[in-house]
């Protein structure tokens, strides 16, 4: 063995990090012991599955197991697996870096939430096995990696700072992590405490867990901890929430419990069970590229993969769980499962479970659904633009603020739809970088005097959804910033176009002034019908790009065409009837037409 321990120093991030973990829990210590059995079980899950390719990695036939070995003399637990294994390399980036780009997001989001949110974010952040140094004054890890040629290797910390990394005398693959216990938490070696942790968080792990005390090594015939029974399978009649509680935080490594959870079995030409869970709050990297999202995917009770994405599409990448099908053959491959008929078929169906589970919530705890599409109600919307069959299910899924909700409220388009007026024959919306802006935009002043509702689009992805929601229930959607308006009866469009033709020939001379002196910012200069308050407005084309996707594809670096809006004037504004007033005797005034520009400026400052 060419191997020399070497001392290494943390990340400057993860030294923070492990600070503020073992500093800021306060309570419930020991989920250390879950986090580690979980571990182990992906540890082994990761084997079999390579496995099924790569005989080498199983040439030894193993019985897949855990063991847990308490030692009281010693004050040590070890918990060890006979699973993938990690070589020096692996060791070293998986131990002694973080190695995802929420290094620095997570110590942020554990600074501001305090010890009282602790729990979930280390969940969230996938750091599950530093809650080791909570109880233990160091922590030694002996693995072996499965396969032709490997090293044994040892990874040791206490935690402040450092770690070494050199050669172990173990001989078989697998790994072993061995706690020195701090004198307050020796409680923990105790049989009953190891058996009752077991049993309330990990007793549906897949593989065997056995327990050996008093410095014995575990007896592979002694009787399993757990009852290795795969939730899934079981008649969901008999099990509690609190079961479904600890599987969906095993799975995900959440501390929280999951909002909703959808357990079923698909019968008939296409078999399949199914354990889906809908989380209660989005994890920090929703939104990351390369987030890894999908199922766990079994066949026959046999564990094949993680986050195989060909079981949901990507605007249902929050949803957690497990499918387990009957109908694909063992030896299936992601490369398979593309354009797999079956995976297709299985897709379609959890799709429209999901999909019937969330307008279940919606119409049952509107508060509960509110405050979950406050959270991934981003997510959903990008179903819009990929999912066309399910165009019209996600269309009444989808909140919306309006003019008429308080600042915090949400409204779906069926409750739009059913307090719209006879009269109105379309659902008026308003773009805006934020709802702040969209409140105080000029565009709504005509439409708060009629009392008609708008829906407000301040979310960077609706512009962008707006291709795929042209209508509701029969209803086209109208932007009301562009082409133009017309509202009240055919009676009071009347007497408003007769006003504006008065008015047109009073302001003319104005209006002929401000086009001439802005002809290279705007298409046209005109009075305007739809504002009461302020003094102009842009309007653009109605099939213009809006302000907010200008905006986003500016943000992006992407090229964006100049174009020229239509400046609106309010004949009644006493602003324009000085400036009318004035331009027969200061026409020629620089600093008149300075003024009579800034039409322009005060426009776009209105609509943020």
């Amino acid at each position: 063995m060419n191997m020399k321990t070497k001392k290494h120093a943390f990340k400057a991030e993860v030294s923070e990090m492990l600070d503020l973990v073992v500093h800021s829990l306060y309570s419930k210590k020991e989920i250390f012991l879950r986090e580690l059995i979980s571990n182990a079980s992906d540890a082994i899950d990761r084997a079999q599955y390579l496995g099924l390719t790569d005989k080498t990695i199983v040439a030894d036939s193993p019985a897949w197991e855990i063991g847990i070995a308490a030692d009281k003399a010693n004050h040590t637990l070890r918990i060890s697996d006979n699973g993938i294994g990690m070589s020096a390399e692996e060791a070293e980036a998986n131990l002694g870096t973080i190695a995802r780009s929420g290094t620095q997001a997570f110590l942020d989001s554990l600074k501001q939430g305090g010890g009282a949110s602790a729990p979930d974010l280390i969940g969230q952040f996938g750091v599950g096995f530093y809650a080791a140094f909570m109880v233990a004054r160091t922590v030694t890890v002996d693995t072996l990696r499965r396969g032709e040629g490997q090293e044994a290797v040892r990874w040791r910390s206490d935690g402040q700072g450092n770690y070494t990394l050199g050669p172990s005398d173990r001989q078989t693959a697998g790994t072993t992590v061995t706690l020195d216990l701090m004198p307050e938490h020796e409680h923990l070696i105790e049989e009953w405490q190891i058996k009752s942790l077991v049993k309330r968080y990990s007793d549906f792990i897949a593989h065997p867990i056995r327990l050996a005390v008093d410095g014995k090594e575990v007896d592979p015939a002694s009787e399993p901890l757990n009852t290795m029974r795969a939730l899934w399978r079981r008649d969901k009649g008999g099990i509690k929430a609190e079961e479904y509680a600890e599987f969906y935080k095993h799975l995900t490594h959440d501390f929280a419990g999951p909002l909703r959870t959808i357990h079923y079995t698909a019968e008939g030409q296409l078999e399949f069970r199914a354990l889906l869970f809908l989380p209660e709050k989005p994890p920090f990297d929703l939104f990351l590229p390369n987030r890894k999202h999908g199922l766990q995917l079994y066949v026959r009770n046999v564990f094949i993969g993680a986050d195989f994405e060909a079981l949901l599409p990507e605007y249902l990448r929050f949803v957690k769980g497990v499918v387990d099908s009957s109908d694909l053959p063992l030896n299936v491959s992601r490369e398979m499962l593309q354009d797999d008929v079956v995976i297709t078929k299985i897709r379609k169906n959890l799709v429209g479970r999901i999909l019937s589970e969330l307008e279940g919530l919606k119409r049952d705890d509107l508060p509960a659904y509110t405050a979950f599409f406050r959270g991934f109600g981003r997510v959903l919307k990008e179903g819009l633009h990929f999912d066309h069959e399910n165009g019209d299910k996600l269309k009444e899924l989808l909140l919306f603020a309006s003019e008429r909700t308080a600042d915090d409220g949400l409204l779906s388009l069926r409750q739009y739809r059913d307090a719209m007026p006879a009269a109105q024959k379309e659902i008026y919306y308003l773009t805006a970088e934020t709802l702040a802006n969209a409140r105080r935009n000029p565009h709504l002043e005509a439409f708060r005097r009629r009392e008609i509702d708008v829906l407000l689009f301040a979310d960077p992805i609706d512009e962008w959804i707006l291709e795929a929601l042209e209508e509701y229930d029969g209803c086209k959607l109208r932007a009301i910033d562009r082409g133009e308006i017309e509202l009240g009866s055919d009676e009071e469009k009347s007497k408003t176009k007769d006003k504006l033709k008065d008015d047109e020939q009073q302001f003319r001379p104005l209006l002929d002034f401000i086009r001439a002196r802005l002809t290279d910012e705007v298409k046209e200069v005109r009075l305007s019908s739809r504002l009461t308050d302020s003094a102009c407005c842009l309007v653009a084309d109605e099939a213009a790009m809006n302000p907010s996707m200008r905006r986003m594809m500016q943000a992006m670096g992407q090229e964006v065409p100049k174009t020229r809006r239509v400046l609106e004037l309010n004949p009644a504004h006493p602003l324009l009837k000085r400036l009318l007033e004035r331009l027969g005797t200061e026409r020629d005034s620089e600093a008149f037409a300075a003024q009579a520009g800034l039409l322009y400026d005060l426009a776009l400052v209105a609509e943020g």
